[in-house]
């Protein structure tokens, strides 16, 4: 029999939220709380970030006036885009879809523990320092629901976010900095059979410049990548211009500095010996962060798992999450593993064990936060 947790999942997981059209699942989970005699307030950031829904806001008051550290939860509704249905189903005690796409364990399974470690929370009348619940729209696109909401309205000064795919216990003490690369390079149009010799291709100026990058993992700290390229006008005509999107990473902001340098430094080489012109813009996508052991925000989710009888191990991410938003603007977020695997692929899925597990990580943190003095 299904516990109210995955049933609360396969709800969500069935209704289609790509970037920007989060409305659906964002009035299921403002139903949901509501039913549980909360008020849910939602800002106005969909038009600024370009989405059918603002942020979902939600506070639980504290139950008392004892010390404590109260805990803010927070987690993304849009998903990757799905190529097919969505028709979450439980085999073997796995959920999955079967209309061969995306499930959506990223981040809905995260979302569904946390409504129902609300609702049990209230429940049961467990004591507790205060919860904050935030849910966000457009996470998978940069961040930009998370950004957009005014980090004050939150009274606690720790939070988590169960971004990371990886097996219960996972700690992330750490995400990366990371910079985006807009590149067009312009060249001169020629007919290819007649006037060759007229032309300047742009697209082999971007190719030169791609070839002299370092892509891929640069060192354990530092990766990079052409994700996008796109040009020209037809077969037959010497390409006037032709752009491409570029990212790089790393967990030392020095090094980051270091890498965008050498790429725009390749990108300006490369168009100079093809004859053309490059124009390069460098923006900061997110900035990284690093936590250590004993920082309380760490202390109250080891203990929380191991009371929850997982093993903690601690780790750093490649990627970025919401926690990276809040962490900039001073407010201390841990990233914690939920159990979901193969994120943005047809196989993606997730244990029932582990939807049922961060129910109880949910419910330890709250115990553990009430006792932890901030």
């Amino acid at each position: 029999m299904a516990s109210e947790v995955v049933d609360l999942f396969t709800e969500l997981a069935a209704i289609s939220s790509p970037p920007g059209d989060e409305r659906p699942v964002a009035d299921a989970v403002a139903r949901y709380l509501r039913d549980l005699g909360l008020t849910v307030d939602e800002d106005g950031a969909g038009a600024t970030v370009g989405s059918n829904m603002g942020n979902l806001y939600c506070r639980v008051e504290p139950s008392g006036n004892g010390p404590g550290t109260p805990i803010f939860l927070c987690a993304h509704l849009d998903t990757v885009p799905p190529e097919g249905p969505l028709e979450p189903v439980i085999e073997d005690g796995v959920v999955r879809n079967a209309g061969g796409t995306i499930l959506g364990a990223d981040n809905k399974s995260a979302v569904a523990a946390m409504l129902e470690g609300t609702r049990r929370v209230l429940a049961e009348n467990r004591p507790h320092a205060g919860i904050e619940l935030l849910f966000t729209p457009k996470e998978e696109v940069g961040l930009l629901g998370a950004a957009a909401f005014d980090h004050r309205r939150l009274l606690a000064r720790a939070g988590y976010v169960y971004d990371q795919a990886a097996p219960i216990g996972d700690v992330i003490l750490g995400a990366p900095y990371s910079h985006a690369l807009e590149v067009r390079f312009h060249g001169r149009a020629a007919h290819s059979g007649m006037y060759p010799e007229e032309g300047r291709s742009a697209i082999a100026a971007a190719a030169r410049a791609i070839s002299d990058l370092r892509l891929g993992r640069i060192d354990d700290e530092t990766t990079a990548n052409v994700g996008l390229v796109e040009g020209g006008s037809a077969g037959n005509i010497i390409p006037e211009w032709c752009s491409l999107s570029a990212e790089a990473r790393s967990h030392d902001e020095r090094k980051l500095g270091d890498l965008v340098q050498e790429m725009v430094d390749a990108f300006a080489f490369a168009a100079g010996l093809e004859d053309c012109e490059v124009e390069t813009k460098v923006s900061k996508s997110y900035k990284g962060y690093r936590f250590k052991p004993d920082d309380l925000v760490v202390r109250i989710a080891h203990a929380a798992l191991e009371r929850s009888g997982y093993t903690p191990s601690y780790g750093l991410s490649g990627g970025a999450a919401d926690a990276n938003v809040f962490n900039e603007r001073g407010l201390a977020c841990l990233n914690l593993a939920n159990g979901m695997q193969d994120i943005h692929t047809p196989d993606e899925r997730i244990t029932v064990d582990d939807l049922e597990g961060m129910v109880e990580v949910t419910l330890a943190l709250v115990d553990v936060a009430r006792d932890a003095d901030a």
